[in-house]
């Protein structure tokens, strides 16, 4: 495959490199949920048609990272699937949605895969985990109220890349996540435990937080069994002890 980006998830991406020589990957882009500027969109934008327009020139197919975050699918009763509707919420959101229908318009044949938050070695310090045990470590983190995120191992996200490729999908839209919500309080504790820290945590009212659950149905379709990551309750913990094990004491 030809990867495109030099950022976490391209990195990881490096054991594939001499897998799939039909495939580009676009691992490059936006990486903050919270980022509001239209001129960083902008330049995936630019990215991404002239990435699918090369592609659809040459008959290759091209992966794209979307996210399944309530940023994307929006407040929902129900698990959050590929073929249900999508609200956005946030700027980001909004963004890789019409990156999407961009990506599905350009002729090129495609894959997108819909990502919940990876946890790994090396991942940005502005992202979920760096920042929870950098608070940790400082004495005081701060939690919003009922916030809940879905973890998922980057090297999980890594061998279901490599599977789903392998199967030849083309022009579908899979998401690639746990599918369990965990309680971001949770998460928290686990961590704190792991580091053997007694750092103040204060839950703060953040607003209405709609509970976000993502859908594996798909997932688990394709790839059944022990090839699809999340299989238990405890996963996510397994997920953190991996991750603290690589921070430096």
């Amino acid at each position: 495959m030809h990867i495109l980006g030099n950022g976490f998830l391209a990195r990881s991406l490096q054991p594939l490199a001499d897998r799939h020589p039909d495939t580009v990957v676009l691992a490059a882009g936006v990486s903050w949920a919270s980022c509001v500027s239209e001129e960083e969109f902008a330049r995936e934008r630019a990215m991404l048609a002239d990435t699918a327009r090369r592609c659809a020139d040459t008959g290759r197919r091209l992966l794209f990272f979307s996210t399944s975050s309530a940023g994307l699918y929006g407040p929902l009763d129900r698990p959050a699937r590929e073929d249900g509707p999508a609200t956005p919420s946030t700027a980001y959101g909004a963004h890789k949605l019409a990156q999407e229908e961009l990506l599905r318009a350009s002729g090129a044949d495609h894959l997108i895969l819909r990502l919940s938050h990876l946890v790994g070695p090396g991942q940005p310090e502005h992202q979920l985990l760096p920042t929870l045990v950098r608070h940790l470590r400082e004495g005081a983190v701060q939690v919003h109220r009922g916030a809940t995120r879905d973890l998922i191992a980057v090297e999980d996200v890594i061998r279901v890349i490599d599977r789903l490729l392998g199967l030849g999908l083309r022009s579908g839209t899979v998401n690639v996540a746990s599918g369990t919500a965990v309680p971001v309080m949770e998460i928290v504790d686990h961590l704190r435990l792991r580091l053997n820290g007694s750092a103040r945590v204060d839950q703060v009212d953040a607003g209405p937080i709609h509970p976000h659950t993502v859908s594996v149905a798909k997932l688990h379709r394709l790839l059944p069994g022990a090839d699809t990551p999340g299989a238990g309750p405890d996963y996510f913990r397994g997920v953190l002890d991996a991750y603290t094990a690589t921070v430096p004491v």
